[in-house]
């Protein structure tokens, strides 16, 4: 199965793009290092959360929407119908199932589930309404930009070397964007697992599905597998 290549003025988006994803990783280690990358356990419960999300968020779409100007839009982005829904959507189930295993084998050795410090450790009911907020926008709005900036844009960029690069290359800048450590093979096998999803549908589409699932049910199991914390 080919990548579809990306025409026109391709290096410069490239090398865009390229620019973006480094400064994202370039953030994220430099605030581990210094101190400041693992944000308050309770910081989903918070409204500064929220807007520091969707400003933050909404400057990646604008950029990543600003590198596909001049292009053929959808297809740079991936934003067509997946070649089979029944296809996508066993292979978003496996891919979930494997990776959420691969994550219980190795927290005993990187406890990574817990080093990027979001999720909170019990429900909170008094504060209900700025998690709902949170969790609609990391598991709604934070994968359609991810998924458009890695799988969209940045699977059409790569494409052109062909699909290994493609699958490869987004899968790893994919885990380095997040700026962790201890959680970078589980984010790098997931980022492999959803380039997979991409290059056999030949859609973003059921990547953002997946992805949203999956920091859905991650969000999920911080609230009702750690018991409630009382507020």
């Amino acid at each position: 199965m080919s990548v579809r290549a990306e025409p026109g003025r391709s290096n410069g988006r490239l090398a865009g793009w390229l620019l973006l994803v480094g400064t994202l990783a370039a953030l994220g280690y430099a605030a581990r290092l210094s101190g400041d990358g693992t944000p308050d356990r309770d910081f989903l419960y918070t409204w500064t959360a929220v807007v520091g999300g969707v400003i933050q968020f909404g400057i990646m779409l604008a950029l990543v929407l600003a590198l596909a100007t001049g292009g053929p839009m959808r297809e740079l982005l991936g934003l067509r119908r997946p070649r089979s829904w029944g296809v996508a959507a066993a292979l978003i189930v496996g891919i979930l199932v494997g990776t959420l295993a691969l994550g219980a084998a190795l927290d005993p050795f990187l406890q990574a589930g817990a080093e990027q410090g979001l999720t909170p450790e019990g429900w909170d009911p008094e504060r209900a309404a700025p998690f709902v907020a949170n969790f609609i926008l990391i598991a709604g709005f934070v994968p359609i930009i991810e998924e458009l900036t890695f799988r969209g844009i940045g699977y059409s960029l790569l494409g052109r070397f062909g699909a290994f690069a493609a699958v490869a290359g987004t899968a790893v800048l994919f885990g380095l964007a997040h700026g962790l450590v201890e959680a970078l093979p589980i984010l790098v096998a997931f980022g492999l697992g959803l380039a997979w999803l991409r290059r056999t549908a030949d859609s973003v589409l059921p990547c953002i599905v997946l992805h949203g699932i999956f920091n859905g049910l991650a969000l999920l199991a911080s609230v009702t597998l750690a018991g409630n914390s009382g507020g």
